[in-house]
């Protein structure tokens, strides 16, 4: 090892660091033998415009006069609390509505981790448990569907760190890439291929969705029933889950709908509404449909089937429509949407919310990230799951998890943007800051002797850090 090279200690990985260069994770720097973050700290603040404002750390020639008083320091290019025993990078005292307050700011290394995402769209992407993967690596699983939402769960430590080398490196690639906005190819074993981007709507095999579903086929009978009365004698919403019928759904029948003699080939479950219609696909409502009429078998003319009866079937986006005629013999036979008929297809496409990926970052703040805090770690845990600690990622609300530990939940474009790093362990790295009263920080065994104030910090320094930034507050 060459003598100009430093040992940096700011993970486990511990580069040596030549100068002028950058550990294996581009966070960390060395500049003139001192190991430096090679981005700045983010503060936050609600007075100040769209432009960044540079602070130097450390430099007589900055004066304090230019901070907002609202600023608040993330934990955002702080740098972390390893070797574990460290205090944390900056405990910083303020006053909120005249109480004294304490805010403990770190970059947490988190190899338990993993990213939730949320995919607004009726489109079939894959069975529940099926793999997921990044450039060929499994990364993750899909997850229970909710309503109008396909759900991927992605990471966690068995993917990081308890399988091969390629599927630890792929899983924090496509992590890291999730929670900093960026897009990311998926596929899904026996099912599709997906992009998924937060706060964009998702391409499903190269096809980028534009509506999330009104709801299932029963529920938009239940909506729009109304709407379609004395308009059509029959209407069939088609869906994966649930495929409804008006003239048998007891919104049909509270209006006095008259039976057609229809028949839906699937599992009746109650009157007009029908499981398993079809096999899940990228079809009319989530189904492998491309032809609604394969679901409707034989009309019976004893229950209300005659010539002339009219049908819509639409999908529950709206996207997919096509209206019909029986004929002499009982079959349906295609004709034009009659205009009468078109403003309710428009108001089933109006009430359908845009398509839309969510990415939720999720983390446990366990472990030795603790004492950076205090010196009795349980009493960090017991603080914020009583609520007395509050926990935010990057000045972002945090939703923390009952139970033991610190487990939390965080929308990533709550964030500012290049929030998230990494370390080649591999991990995610993720803002945290802990504010808590200054007597409750104390009584907890905080580390007293670090407190210091916003101004002092910034004419001090931390260990790593040479810059700050002065971002306004991420409107969502």
């Amino acid at each position: 090892m060459s003598d100009d090279k430093i040992r940096c200690d700011a993970c486990p990985v511990m580069c040596y660091i030549a100068p002028g260069q950058t550990g294996a994770c581009d966070r960390y720097a060395n500049a003139d033998g001192r190991i430096v973050r090679t981005d700045p700290v983010v503060m936050l603040s609600r007075a100040i415009g769209s432009d960044r404002r540079l602070v130097p750390f450390a430099a007589r020639e900055w004066d304090g006069d230019p901070m907002p008083a609202d600023v608040v320091l993330t934990g955002i290019g702080t740098g972390t609390t390893y070797p574990d025993y460290k205090p944390a990078p900056f405990i910083v005292s303020s006053q909120v509505a005249g109480a004294d307050m304490v805010t403990v700011v770190t970059e947490a290394i988190f190899s338990y981790c993993g990213v939730k995402a949320k995919i607004d769209t009726d489109r079939f992407l894959g069975r529940e448990g099926a793999p997921v993967r990044h450039k060929g690596e499994v990364i993750g699983h899909v997850t229970t569907a909710e309503y109008g939402s396909q759900m991927l769960s992605i990471g966690g430590v068995h993917h990081l760190t308890g399988g091969s080398k390629p599927e630890g490196r792929e899983t924090c690639a496509a992590m890291l890439a999730l929670c900093n906005a960026e897009a990311v190819d998926l596929t899904i074993d026996g099912g599709e291929s997906v992009t998924v981007q937060a706060g964009r709507a998702p391409v499903v095999d190269g096809v980028t969705e534009h509506r999330m579903r009104v709801g299932c086929g029963s529920a938009t009978i239940g909506m729009f029933a109304v709407q379609w009365l004395g308009l059509v004698d029959e209407v069939v919403v088609v869906d994966d889950h649930i495929t409804g019928v008006v003239s048998e759904h007891q919104a049909g029948k509270v209006l006095g709908w008259q039976p057609t003699g229809i028949k839906i080939k699937g599992h009746r479950s109650t009157p007009g509404r029908y499981f398993r219609v079809s096999e899940p696909g990228l079809g009319w409502g989530g189904t492998r449909l491309s032809d609604p009429l394969e679901i409707v078998g034989d009309w019976n003319p004893k229950k209300g089937a005659r010539p002339g009866l009219t049908l819509l079937m639409v999908s529950t986006t709206g996207e997919d429509y096509a209206y019909y005629v029986l004929d002499e013999a009982l079959k349906p036979q295609v004709l034009p949407l009659p205009t009468t008929l078109e403003a309710t297809v428009s108001l089933i496409v109006e009430n359908c919310e845009p398509a839309l990926c969510t990415v939720l970052f999720m983390g446990g703040a366990g472990g030795s990230l603790r004492a950076g805090v205090t010196q009795n770690p349980v009493r960090l845990t017991r603080s914020v799951q009583s609520g007395k600690a509050h926990l935010t990622s990057g000045g972002a609300e945090c939703y923390v998890w009952p139970g033991g530990g610190i487990t939390f939940m965080v929308d990533v474009l709550r964030l500012p943007r290049g929030a998230f790093g990494y370390v080649p362990t591999p991990a995610l790295v993720a803002p945290l800051e802990f504010t808590l009263p200054r007597a409750d920080y104390l009584a907890m065994g905080g580390h007293a002797d670090q407190i210091t104030s916003l101004s002092d910090a910034l004419r001090d320094g931390g260990e790593y850090p040479t810059a700050a930034r002065i971002e306004q507050w991420p409107v969502k």
